[in-house]
């Protein structure tokens, strides 16, 4: 049998926020990388053979409880490309609290401190991303997104596939 594919878990955001990231990964993410929509990700390598598992700790997590907001509080270098960076101590906690039930499962990557962003533009030159971040900056305005959901996903090498959605204040299954 082969090995499973990794999964990445996300958050959905509200349908505003989700129009707005997207024209801005559309407009400044080449192309030919851009596989997949934009996103915040809480857990970059989940096993895949743990889905269902996976899927049911996040229904019983995600039950009963309110959707979280979450502050978009300005931009974020990444050295090559650009994100804007995200504040939310509802998501940031939920987000602990896997993190502490999945302990035996992370990586180095989803160890580190969670710090909650949306990429808008990776992979091109330092020039490029530079330009980039200071006209986003010069417009740049704080406001408010809502989590839906949390979304589960298959690693396919590039693209992903999506592996499940549990929303928030759903009914444990």
């Amino acid at each position: 049998m082969p090995p499973s594919r990794p999964l990445i878990l996300t958050a959905e955001m509200d349908a505003l926020a989700s129009e707005r990231f997207g024209a801005l990964r559309r407009r400044y993410f080449p192309p030919e990388r851009n596989y997949i929509p934009a996103h915040l990700t809480l857990f970059h390598h989940l096993p895949g053979e743990a889905e269902d598992e996976i899927l049911a700790t996040l229904a019983a997590a995600l039950s009963g409880r309110a959707p979280p907001l979450m502050e978009v509080t300005g931009l974020r270098f990444l050295g090559r490309g650009v994100a804007y960076a995200l504040a939310s101590s509802g998501l940031s906690g939920l987000r602990a609290d896997l993190a502490q039930t999945w302990s035996p499962w992370l990586g180095p990557q989803d160890r580190q401190p969670f710090r909650p962003h949306v990429t808008v533009q990776n992979k091109v030159g330092g020039r490029e991303a530079r330009a980039l971040l200071t006209t986003l900056e010069a417009e740049f305005e704080p406001f408010a997104v809502r989590a839906e959901a949390l979304l589960l996903w298959r690693y396919l090498g590039g693209p992903w596939e999506a592996a499940g959605r549990v929303a928030f204040g759903a009914a444990s299954r």
